[in-house]
């Protein structure tokens, strides 16, 4: 059975913009985030991949079985912590490191009796979204480290908008993370992938943790070969692309200027031309709001999306010369297509591209060096 729409996974890929990623600080440990599915490459082939990395990290408990049921023991921090003081119960037995970022959380460790966790605490540094503000951040630490079911406490923030290297917001939050921790003798983390490639230099305040070996980064996009940064491609940053989302054409049609295209017939050909109907929908995770004009590779040329996207096929332009048959290849974004090109002509994340990926037929995955 010949597939249609389904991503190919270069292993190889990510195996490579780790090494890169850990070349930039050689002294740091890495957490390597594999959450949400590894960002849509695949949980367990990703995290066998990452087999290095000092810790992966990920968002859901379940996640974390996924990966004890694999046979990964890595450790494994769980990034948003427990939901409920139950969870705490799970979480032994899949042996997770917890963050803590609420009052809440900190009451059910203090209260819960005859295990040990690695703690995270996250300290809100300026994002406003989880943890603890950095007036409360002094009387958690304390409390933590006086608590008998944490066994080892380390501190973590997250940038808000490290993607921008304009903006000062993320001078701001080193700062702040450097006030809350300059008394602090564990181990730290908050460069997310952004902040490695956007403000690399900035984190030298950091520097004594680094030379003790207390230093940890935190990569995740990255990893996968998207850009962290508003302002540069993944190949500008040396990184790999390990996604190519691609499918085929099931028809070539002749159409005769003035024909409309799609759903709704908002699109309009002004001359006779070739119409290419490519076996890619929003159901396979090809977003509804891909606007006209958006390219797709055919037979190594750039052909444009027309008319809106349905569940199952996007229609492209092909042109009134082409010579393109049905079952050729066509590459939605990987391959001589940066993700990161798409994204910002659909106007969003190159994350939610690639995590958005529905995975209807099984990712191929390759070990190309």
């Amino acid at each position: 059975m010949t597939a249609s729409a389904r991503a190919h996974i270069n292993l190889g890929a990510i195996r490579k913009n780790f090494q890169l990623i850990k070349a930039l600080e050689p002294r740091a440990r890495t957490m390597a985030v594999v959450k949400g599915n590894a960002y849509g490459h695949g949980l367990i082939r990703a995290a066998e991949v990452l087999s290095d990395a000092d810790s992966l990290a990920v968002a859901r408990l379940s996640e974390i079985k996924q990966l004890r049921d694999a046979g990964i023991d890595q450790p494994v921090v769980l990034l948003g912590g427990v939901v409920t003081s139950a969870d705490l119960d799970e979480a032994v037995k899949l042996d997770a490191a917890l963050c803590v970022h609420s009052e809440v959380q900190l009451q059910w460790l203090e209260a819960f009796a005859g295990s040990q966790f690695d703690v995270w605490l996250k300290v809100d540094t300026g994002m406003n979204r989880l943890g603890f503000s950095t007036k409360e951040a002094p009387d958690a630490i304390a409390r933590l480290q006086a608590c008998k079911s944490v066994a080892t406490l380390r501190i973590m923030s997250h940038f808000a908008n490290a993607d921008d290297r304009q903006d000062p917001m993320t001078l701001d939050q080193i700062e702040r993370f450097r006030d809350v921790t300059t008394h602090f003798g564990g181990d730290l983390s908050i460069a997310n992938s952004a902040g490695l490639f956007g403000f690399d230099a900035a984190l030298n305040v950091f520097e004594r943790a680094a030379d003790a070996g207390r230093l940890w980064i935190r990569p995740g996009i990255a990893l996968y070969g998207v850009s962290p940064l508003s302002d540069a491609t993944a190949a500008e940053l040396g990184l790999y692309p390990a996604m190519t989302f691609a499918s085929r054409l099931l028809e070539v049609k002749q159409l005769q200027a003035g024909d409309r295209v799609g759903y709704g017939g908002e699109w309009q050909t002004q001359q006779d031309t070739k119409l290419g109907v490519v076996a890619a929908g929003y159901g396979d995770g090809y977003a509804r709001y891909m606007p006209t004009g958006t390219p797709v590779l055919v037979n190594g040329r750039e052909v444009p999306v027309v008319g809106n996207i349905s569940m199952d096929l996007t229609t492209v332009d092909l042109g009134p010369d082409a010579t393109d048959a049905v079952g050729d290849k066509a590459v939605l974004w990987g391959e001589n297509l940066p993700v990161e090109k798409i994204a910002r002509i659909a106007g969003i994340a190159a994350y939610q591209l690639v995590t958005g990926v529905i995975h209807r037929e099984a990712p191929v995955f390759i070990d190309h060096q």
